[in-house]
């Protein structure tokens, strides 16, 4: 038999959920929504044959449900996971993981109480350029990386002035926790080393300032909240002496988008990039991965050819879950991991608000 799937959210995501839950086998069959006309468009634009306003009534109609996809403002990822899984169901939680570690480790022990998967949606992991590298990895061709430089760069990227995105209380804070993939991707291909130390500063410039709005068409609010950073640089050291740096932004006076993890190890350093055209969509992008190594007194540098992926690991991330459940694949990330990032993240802003280091 099938696994069984509902989707808890009908934002734009839920395609690809979707999409790699269906390409791993499994059968979506309720989708709820706190508004049910989004509900009812969005299930009935993909075929899913139940849609509910409430998730208790979902879980108490459908109790054959294995697992729920959250995909909710960030506020709400902690207690509707919390909830799912209480109700003997895996998740599969979009990211961030939540708006605090705090939150992540109470997520974290309520999977374990219940004996039930619990994977978040980094699904940059999952894209074939971030799959080849780790193979490099693990084979010890790029030996122990010292150091990585984390980039997920806008010039005009503010998606909405005065949404949900822009309220910190809904969101957790701007970039740095919406666009923490290059983050994880870094610390991924480290070894998800313990954090050490953290210095962070923020920037606000252009937050306001709808010139420096994205491409995606989210409507502003003009009675709304706009208190986040509109950029975030940051420095880590980890207790195993490696170090991140990073840079992410909505709006920054960059040349163009840019998606990148660099890294330089003990034999070999490499980098995966997605570079994005003037219209910002992943139809337009360049995708690349190299690896750079010494050979023979010279500089050589390899470019690894890997199947294009547009929707850069979405569908794949969400196959693994399914895949996961079922056990036919490890999964990949864990709630370890999630608490990790968080309180990188955490840090971060902590140092921003304070100017100083640290402690993780």
């Amino acid at each position: 038999m099938s696994t069984k799937i509902a989707i808890i959210g009908a934002g734009g995501m839920a395609q690809y959920h979707i999409d790699g839950f269906r390409q791993a086998g499994a059968e979506i069959i309720a989708l709820a929504d706190l508004n049910e006309a989004a509900a009812q468009a969005t299930a009935s634009q993909h075929g899913i044959p139940q849609t509910f306003g409430s998730i208790e009534t979902m879980f108490a109609e459908l109790p054959e449900i294995d697992g729920v996809s959250i995909i909710v403002p960030n506020k709400f990822h902690a207690p509707l996971t919390i909830q799912a899984l209480n109700a003997g169901k895996h998740v599969f939680c979009e990211k961030p993981p939540a708006l605090h570690a705090a939150d992540v480790e109470e997520m974290k022990d309520t999977a374990d109480k219940a004996g039930k998967r619990l994977l978040f949606n980094f699904n940059n992991r999952a894209r074939p350029e971030s799959f080849a590298m780790m193979e490099y990895v693990k084979d010890g061709t790029i030996g122990t990386i010292n150091s990585a430089q984390a980039k997920w760069i806008r010039r005009t990227g503010i998606p909405g002035i005065g949404g949900w995105f822009t309220n910190k209380a809904l969101s957790g804070g701007g970039p740095l926790i919406d666009l923490l993939h290059m983050v994880d991707l870094a610390m991924f291909l480290m070894g998800y080393p313990e954090p050490d130390h953290v210095l962070g500063q923020t920037f606000s410039d252009f937050i306001t300032d709808k010139n420096f709005k994205g491409p995606w068409g989210i409507p502003d609010n003009a009675d709304g909240v706009t208190d986040v950073e509109s950029a975030a640089h940051g420095f880590v050291t980890f207790k195993s002496g490696q170090v991140l740096s990073l840079q992410v932004s909505w709006a920054e006076m960059v040349k163009r988008e840019e998606v990148s993890v660099a890294f330089q190890g003990t034999q070999a350093g490499g980098k995966i990039e997605r570079l994005f055209g003037s219209d910002g969509l992943d139809e337009t992008c360049i995708d690349s991965c190299e690896l750079y190594v010494q050979e023979n007194g010279n500089s050589v540098n390899r470019a690894i050819s890997v199947e294009a992926c547009e929707d850069m690991g979405r569908s794949r991330s969400a196959a693994n879950f399914i895949m996961a459940i079922e056990g036919k694949e490890e999964p990949l990330n864990t709630p370890d991991q999630a608490v990790s990032l968080m309180k990188t993240i955490d840090a971060i802003y902590e140092s921003a608000n304070t100017g100083k280091p640290v402690a993780c």
